[in-house]
């Protein structure tokens, strides 16, 4: 029985590593560590609220590359959470 869950998913990701469940089906899909920062605001809620030429502060999250190439914030679910079939993508 493999033992690699959510907790060693993490530790890897926040070492460098990209990791995936070895159960998903979706060509390239991986998760990565995102450490916090400041990106540029682009929107108008966020000039407005850190200036037009403003930096917006984030605090670390994991991101998702999905099926489509694009990257989105991940949210665990209940079965990847409870997973133990976590695996680093070279």
């Amino acid at each position: 029985m493999d033992t690699n869950g959510i907790g060693w998913a993490v530790k890897q990701m926040q070492n460098g590593s990209k990791v995936a469940r070895s159960g998903w089906n979706g060509k390239d899909m991986f998760l990565y560590y995102v450490p916090e920062g400041q990106y540029p605001a682009r929107t108008n809620v966020a000039k407005k609220e850190w200036g037009e030429n403003g930096l917006v502060p984030y605090q670390p999250y994991i991101a998702m590359k999905t099926v489509q190439g694009t990257v989105v914030p991940w949210l665990c679910s209940q079965t990847d959470l409870l997973a133990v079939d976590w695996v680093i993508v070279e």
